[in-house]
């Protein structure tokens, strides 16, 4: 299938109408201003990759399995086992915030960004602070945590939810939390099911950067010229090689 260019939602710089920019579009920010540049200013994106169907499949039973205590306003078994001082939180916008092309939302003003970004759950503890909580899905051996430096992105993720959530007003405890299921692949057989652990994995978060970061966002957009390329990109490294053998 031939490649096609993005032709919408691109970055204009003389528009007043306010620019969608998601989370994970930040996230690109971060990682790489060419590819952000190339992606949202002149609709080149990445290529794309495949959905982990497995991944949204846990995503999805754990949302279900966390809704049945929601409604009856308890505790998970899995917050009671970690001590956690909450109960799943109970909105009407839940639904919204959860969806990928709506999430919670905020008009950045200085920058004309409509910043967004969609929760997996929210709960609340005795002093009406809203705790962020993010699903992971894996299957390793050892212990799970959060700790490399790819994981990072995690980090952030769950710090522009906490950012956007003060955003529109409300209270948030600093902590957030990484609902980490795990695999097992100790089973003697398959036997057409797979087991996980599930661990609960404590953040304390800092969403004091994302300012910064979406002010320079709107710099490179606005700025004439492609940035140059990051030299821990897979994908400019991979197209500044390819065309180097080319011209060979």
């Amino acid at each position: 299938m031939a490649y096609k260019k993005r032709d919408r939602n691109l970055y204009d710089t003389k528009s007043k109408v306010p620019f969608k920019l998601s989370r994970t579009r930040l996230e690109n920010f971060i990682n790489c201003q060419r590819c952000f540049y190339l992606d949202r200013r002149l609709g080149v994106d990445q290529p794309p990759g495949f959905p982990f169907n497995l991944n949204s499949a846990v995503d999805h039973l754990l949302k279900k399995e966390f809704d049945l205590h929601r409604a009856k306003n308890e505790k998970h078994p899995l917050m009671k086992h970690y001590k956690v001082d909450a109960v799943p939180y109970q909105n009407s916008n839940l639904d919204q915030w959860r969806d990928n092309f709506t999430g919670v939302q905020f008009l950045h003003a200085p920058t004309n960004f409509l910043v967004f970004g969609a929760v997996d759950d929210i709960w609340i503890n005795p002093q009406d602070e809203l705790i962020v909580v993010d699903y992971k899905a894996t299957s390793k051996d050892g212990p799970i945590s959060i700790d490399a430096e790819w994981q990072n992105s995690y980090k952030r993720q769950m710090e522009v939810y906490q950012w956007l959530l003060r955003q529109n007003g409300f209270k948030v405890n600093n902590t957030g939390y990484f609902v980490y299921v795990n695999g097992k692949r100790d089973a003697k057989a398959f036997d057409g099911k797979l087991e996980f652990d599930i661990n609960l994995i404590p953040y304390t978060g800092d969403d004091s950067w994302v300012e910064d970061v979406l002010l320079e966002a709107k710099k490179c957009l606005e700025s004439k010229h492609i940035p140059k390329a990051s030299p821990d990109c897979d994908y400019c490294n991979y197209r500044l090689a390819a065309a180097k053998v080319e011209k060979q």
